[in-house]
């Protein structure tokens, strides 16, 4: 083979390595490999089943808390809201769930009231308390009981604060840090609502 046609093809092999897919420019910190969101059923606050599944096609805010937060579930909820707001009619390609991390005290009512305080199409989701220990270590969330001694509340849950975004596809794309604005992450679901 001669040198011209070496060249051409190294040439052309080196055109199409570049023609691989460019990462998305996303303010939040993307997941390396964008695994498969891991799989879990719980009931929505209307009372009815609800499989991860059933919301594929649309892009998901995923986030754990609990009703009874008295800071960064409501700042995290009363964001999402303004998240679609500014998102508009692709509002509609968007799923926001809240799963809780307090299942003796977050019934679906509690969950329904709660959630239409923020945005009625908001999701909640609740389980057994079993349940909710298997779905919070398999998305890596700190969460623990602490008592409030004197408290009418009797205890608090101290959770990680993050939330997760999940593509049309399922798949798991980004953690995004409390402190990130709501312009931010209207940014980040337009990309991935533009991408699939």
């Amino acid at each position: 083979m001669n040198l011209s046609r070496r060249l051409l093809l190294i040439a052309g092999a080196l055109m199409l390595l570049g023609c691989g897919e460019k990462p998305l420019p996303f303010k939040a910190k993307s997941i390396p490999d964008s695994p498969m969101a891991t799989h879990f059923t719980l009931t929505d606050q209307f009372g009815q089943s609800r499989d991860l599944t059933y919301f594929r096609g649309k892009v998901i805010s995923l986030f754990f808390g609990f009703t009874h937060c008295p800071d960064i579930c409501p700042t995290h909820l009363a964001r999402q809201a303004e998240v679609m707001r500014q998102l508009g009619p692709r509002a509609s390609d968007v799923v926001v769930l809240f799963v809780s991390l307090d299942p003796e005290r977050d019934t679906p009512e509690a969950l329904k009231n709660y959630m239409d305080a923020f945005d009625p199409r908001f999701i909640a989701l609740t389980g057994s308390p079993d349940e909710t220990a298997r779905i919070a270590r398999q998305y890596k969330i700190f969460w623990q009981k602490t008592p409030l001694p004197g408290s009418a509340l009797v205890y608090t849950i101290d959770h990680t604060t993050n939330s997760f975004v999940i593509d049309r596809q399922g798949r798991l794309r980004l953690v995004v840090p409390h402190e990130m604005s709501a312009a931010d992450v209207t940014h980040d679901l337009k990309l991935l609502i533009e991408s699939n």
